[in-house]
């Protein structure tokens, strides 16, 4: 981004309902509030006498999104203080020193990061995708369905839909009732959907060493590929001894990741799997870095969201695209909310999200006066 662009930032609240309350470990999720955010280029804003045209170019709009969740990032009101100081930095220093005003804020930074990348690659006349990661062009991104922690003939029956859709992945959320009850939860799951389908248990950090040990024996007897973070965050060790005794099923950390950082899980061979949710580090830039860093330590990277808007969703189904040899990350999200920004540019088909291919993140009609 050129030092002398003359940049501007907006930013509007949202509050999209869910579809249906998620349940997990961690709680029951109702809705996601956040903030849209849109930068322009005022110098591209202008006619050939140099007078403003009130409304900007396509080339020089960049659209970002911060959606704060409790536990991964800061709180709303902290989130929309440091857009606002984004804001203010943007007037008169770079967008770099911009970026740095919020570095602690990560969902703050998500948006304004994911802007600054949406305008390049729209200037660069690129799908967003490919300026991340410079590579081939990406059709598709496997995708899987993510199903919350409800009674057995509720997830029998979620995961039945998801694979009348195409997917061939499923995962399920877990911990909220007794090991054993979610035990026999994907034990139904597999005799309904078979062999084929791919399964994976997220715990939200629920259970004890104990608990995930129990848990683990049994998956690894039900093909279950990937259990998410089975234990606090802060069990690094607890985490290296489960994937030692593993038989086959992989221990992927999420919360883990910004407890301990990619150096620690390595050290400890903690994880085969490391989930990158890009609102949670602070951009997909971030998320870009991490995931190269991942790939050569031979841990595998899987992008997932927050259950955000079409925004960051679009954002993070770029990320997937950037990342070689992506397994099915956790993208088909949309489905979950009730409304959201705009339509949404990513068809979901057959277990894939087709990865769009206009400059940039490809979103257009959610700022409302385009």
């Amino acid at each position: 981004m050129s030092q002398t662009d003359d940049l501007s930032l907006g930013y509007r609240s949202f509050s999209l309902p869910l579809a249906e309350p998620l349940k997990t470990a961690d709680g029951t999720i109702d809705s996601r509030d956040g903030f849209l955010v849109r930068l322009v280029d005022e110098s591209g804003a202008t006619d050939a006498n140099g007078t403003g045209s009130g409304v900007p170019p396509e080339s020089a709009v960049g659209y970002g999104e911060a959606t704060p969740l409790q536990g991964w990032t800061e709180s709303l009101e902290d989130c929309e203080r440091a857009l606002e100081r984004a804001r203010d930095a943007l007037r008169t220093a770079s967008p770099s020193e911009a970026l740095e005003a919020v570095d602690r804020q990560v969902a703050a930074r998500h948006a304004l990061s994911l802007a600054l990348a949406d305008l390049q690659a729209t200037r660069e006349s690129t799908p967003l995708y490919r300026y991340l990661g410079q590579g081939p062009m990406v059709g598709r991104v496997p995708v899987n369905a993510t199903i919350g922690d409800g009674t057995p003939a509720e997830t029998v029956s979620e995961a039945r839909r998801a694979v009348d859709r195409g997917f061939d992945c499923c995962k399920l959320k877990v911990g909220i009732r007794s090991v054993e009850a979610d035990i026999e939860r994907v034990r139904r799951v597999r005799d309904a959907v078979g062999s084929n389908v791919e399964l994976r248990a997220d715990a939200n950090e629920a259970w004890t060493y104990e608990e995930a040990e129990s848990a683990l024996d049994a998956f690894a007897d039900l093909g279950v590929s990937i259990l998410e973070q089975p234990l606090p965050a802060g069990a690094l060790e607890g985490h290296a001894d489960l994937r030692a005794m593993s038989r086959g099923v992989s221990i992927a950390l999420d919360e883990g990741l910004l407890e301990h950082g990619v150096d620690s899980i390595c050290e400890a061979d903690a994880a085969d799997v490391v989930v990158l949710k890009p609102m949670a580090l602070g951009g997909i830039d971030v998320a870009r870095k991490v995931a190269a860093w991942l790939t050569e330590l031979d841990i595998t990277p899987l992008v997932t969201t927050t259950i955000d808007g079409v925004v960051a969703r679009t954002g993070a189904v770029h990320l997937a695209a950037a990342i070689p040899d992506v397994p099915a990350c956790g993208l088909a999200t949309g489905e979950l909310l009730a409304a959201d920004l705009g339509r949404d540019p990513v068809l979901l088909e057959k277990g894939s999200a087709v990865v769009p291919q206009a400059k940039g993140l490809g979103v257009s009609d959610v700022w409302g006066d385009r």
